[in-house]
């Protein structure tokens, strides 16, 4: 699995909630078709926008952020956004109380 940071730095300070909101909902109908995006988490803080991406793989990663997407976002936010691509091996999950390694459920390490 890989995750993408990306973050969008813009002025003015935090976003309010309902604006956040509302353009959050409306990009769900460009990122709901992307091939091999599992998740999106839409984020807001006084920097700016941000986004983490989680995606089946590298190539699913970077198929979507390829050269051209950074142009892209810089049209729609007005900024030019940072990216950082992370391999994540193990994910704990304390909502299903289960560990993954590589997708794999694995025996969680506090029961043994």
């Amino acid at each position: 699995m890989i995750i993408a940071l990306v973050q969008i730095p813009l002025p003015g300070g935090k976003r309010p909630r309902d604006l956040v909101t509302a353009q959050s909902l409306e990009s769900t109908k460009i990122f709901h078709k992307v091939k091999g995006l599992r998740r999106k988490y839409y984020l807001n803080n006084e920097a700016g926008g941000d986004g983490i991406y989680e995606f089946d793989s590298r190539e699913d990663a970077e198929a979507w952020f390829n050269e051209g997407w950074a142009d892209w976002m810089e049209g729609r936010f007005g900024a030019r956004p940072t990216l950082t691509l992370f391999d994540c091996p193990v994910v704990l999950d304390n909502e299903e109380g289960e560990v993954r390694v590589d997708g794999m459920p694995v025996p969680p390490p506090w029961e043994g």
